[in-house]
């Protein structure tokens, strides 16, 4: 299933005097890779959580073909959190059935699409055992195939790479060229950035909530900063040190690298290397993704220092009304136990997942989380009936109730 286009226009965030989204725009097109990178901190994971739905935006909008986002579409979306969110005690095939039928797959389908993407993704031979008990990384291939068992129109990713091998990269960087193949608009982010340089059409650079630049990689790498790469093998240190607009950028082995300003002129870089001696090497060479990173967000963090002012942002948007048609659970592989859960599932749910979070049913506050759930949290549907039971004795017993 895929070509559709994202959209997220002018979405943001604030948590009282804290602004973590800041009229954020960008769109993900049909058979795209776009890399959302930024600091820590930066509002990727809050973008990524209003697409979802798990938090209401102040302002802005979040769309899918033209359309604003709701309960159905938002069951065609596959998302991978950062946090891992998977039942730790359930086995990966029943796991994975469970979560696919979530999203409306039959019995059947579900199923099919397991032994599909378990094979797919190397695991097949862990399907019977429990999360628990697979290595990190045999972990996060399991909850790349919560994301892709429902066969989603939209991928969202955050970290998708954290914690991989070689290999392992490899297998999804593949993964995701073919999802890209097939049409689907992939969103993921990752700090590495040399990886986001080869995989992706185009990146977000995200500053303080903000997106700071944003196009193909090498029409970004294109506008950075302009070096020269110098290899005058008879020149002094610091021979480059009086031209004008020239900067030493640092050294490539024998070469030294300089920057010039947009009004440096490079054939006055060579005729003063040239009055050293021979020249080697003299060439161009356009900054990476690593070092457009540094630039852009120096240059954003330097130039805009002053906090924003509250009237920037629009008051909140009015809460959910809980008896609106939408105002179910979004069923995802990451969102809230229902609110009308009984205390026991709730309790089990908790001592399994981590966090259990109704965004919908959420008493007030701004971010859309209950009072005492861990912000840094993703979020995970009810657990099946067996697996409430055994987290329930667990908390039984640790509250001195008789535990089997």
């Amino acid at each position: 299933m895929g070509g559709g286009r994202l959209e997220v226009d002018r979405v943001s965030k604030r948590y009282g005097a804290t602004v973590a989204l800041d009229a954020m725009s960008f769109d993900v097109r049909a058979g795209e890779l776009f890399g959302f990178v930024g600091s820590n901190g930066a509002g990727k994971t809050t973008a990524m959580r209003i697409i979802l739905g798990v938090l209401a935006a102040d302002a802005g909008e979040v769309r899918f073909d033209g359309v604003p986002l709701d309960l159905a579409t938002r069951r065609r979306i596959g998302y991978m959190p950062e946090e891992r969110g998977l039942y730790p005690k359930m086995k990966v095939a029943e796991q994975l059935a469970y979560l696919a039928q979530l999203h409306g797959l039959g019995p059947a389908s579900a199923r099919r699409a397991v032994e599909r993407w378990t094979e797919r993704l190397g695991v097949a031979p862990r399907r019977d055992d429990e999360v628990q008990k697979l290595s990190l990384g045999n972990q996060q291939r399991v909850q790349l195939a919560a994301a892709l068992v429902h066969d989603p129109a939209v991928l969202v990713l955050d970290e998708p790479f954290s914690g991989l091998d070689p290999v392992a990269v490899d297998m999804m960087s593949e993964v995701l060229r073919e999802r890209r193949a097939a049409g689907v608009p992939v969103v993921f982010s990752s700090h590495q950035l040399d990886l986001v340089e080869r995989l992706c059409d185009r990146v977000g650079i995200v500053a303080a909530g903000r997106m700071v630049a944003c196009g193909p990689v090498d029409e970004l790498r294109t506008g950075g900063a302009s070096r020269l790469v110098v290899n005058a093998p008879a020149a002094a240190d610091g021979w480059a040190d009086g031209l004008p607009g020239v900067t030493v950028h640092g050294r490539e082995g024998r070469a030294v690298v300089l920057e010039l300003a947009a009004d440096a002129d490079d054939q006055a870089v060579l005729h003063a290397a040239l009055a050293t001696g021979p020249v080697r090497e003299f060439r161009r060479r356009l900054p990476s993704l690593t070092e457009l990173f540094r630039h852009v967000v120096h240059a954003d963090a330097t130039a805009s220092t002053a906090p924003v002012p509250a009237a920037a942002v629009p008051a909140a948007a009015p809460r959910v009304d809980a008896s609106a048609p939408d105002a179910g659970v979004v069923p995802t592989a990451a969102v809230g136990v229902p609110r009308n859960a009984p205390d026991d599932l709730r309790a089990a749910a908790d001592d399994s997942v981590g966090t259990v979070v109704d965004p919908l049913g959420a008493p007030g506050g701004s971010s859309g989380v209950p009072d005492g759930s861990p912000g840094g949290s993703d979020l995970l549907p009810a657990a099946p009936a067996d697996v409430a039971e055994r987290g329930a004795d667990e908390v039984a017993g640790r509250s001195g109730g008789a535990a089997t």
